[in-house]
């Protein structure tokens, strides 16, 4: 989703944080590196409020909910129309899905802010999609073997005869490894491009 669909930035985020704390970049970039709860919260193993106290407790503020969120919705700058005008087309002719390391803040503020300002009526980005599959809801994250080989199993189709499309290398890589064809996203309008010319 992110990098791929939406247009992402975790710079933005990242000053966000060092903007509630006080902390440098270098420090910020260290806390998000070496945090495992931020993989833990992708995985759904921790829940929202455990997730805000846990970034309290790290940038040592007592920032209220609604700026830890927007600091933390910050990496996610927009979703290009015609990009979902794309998965519809795709949709029509192909079997499409979505695979997405995410969280319920993020999806939250996406569903609610983000494709409504860009469609008006559309509630949910799921309907782009035949099927969604969100890391913090199925407890698993790429790119370990084991989420490919779920969404396969459950949608029914075979490595072999999928393209996945992702912006992170070790991603592209776990896909891989179970015969997923693969395409590494290395442009913002890398999938428009692909698309166009396929």
């Amino acid at each position: 989703m992110g990098g791929v669909i939406i247009d992402l930035s975790v710079d933005d985020t990242l000053e966000g944080f060092a903007a509630l704390s006080g902390y440098d970049r270098k420090k910020i970039n260290q806390l998000y590196t070496l945090s495992p709860e931020f993989l833990l919260y992708e995985k759904g193993m921790i829940d929202d409020d455990e997730f805000r106290t846990f970034i309290r407790k790290i940038l040592g503020v007592n920032a209220a909910s609604i700026d830890i969120d927007n600091a933390w919705n910050a990496m996610i700058r927009g979703l290009p129309l015609n990009k979902l005008q794309l998965l519809e087309k795709l949709k029509a002719d192909y079997n499409v899905l979505l695979l997405s390391n995410t969280n319920a803040i993020h999806l939250t503020y996406i569903n609610g802010t983000i494709l409504p300002a860009v469609v008006g009526d559309a509630s949910s980005l799921d309907t782009y999609f035949h099927r969604a599959y969100y890391s913090h809801l199925m407890k698993k994250r790429k790119p370990d073997a084991e989420i490919f080989e779920e969404v396969l199993a459950e949608s029914n189709i075979l490595a072999s005869e999928t393209l996945f499309l992702d912006d992170n290398r070790d991603n592209i890589t776990g896909a891989g490894k179970v015969g997923i064809k693969t395409a590494f996203v290395d442009t913002p309008n890398f999938i428009l491009d692909y698309f166009d010319e396929h």
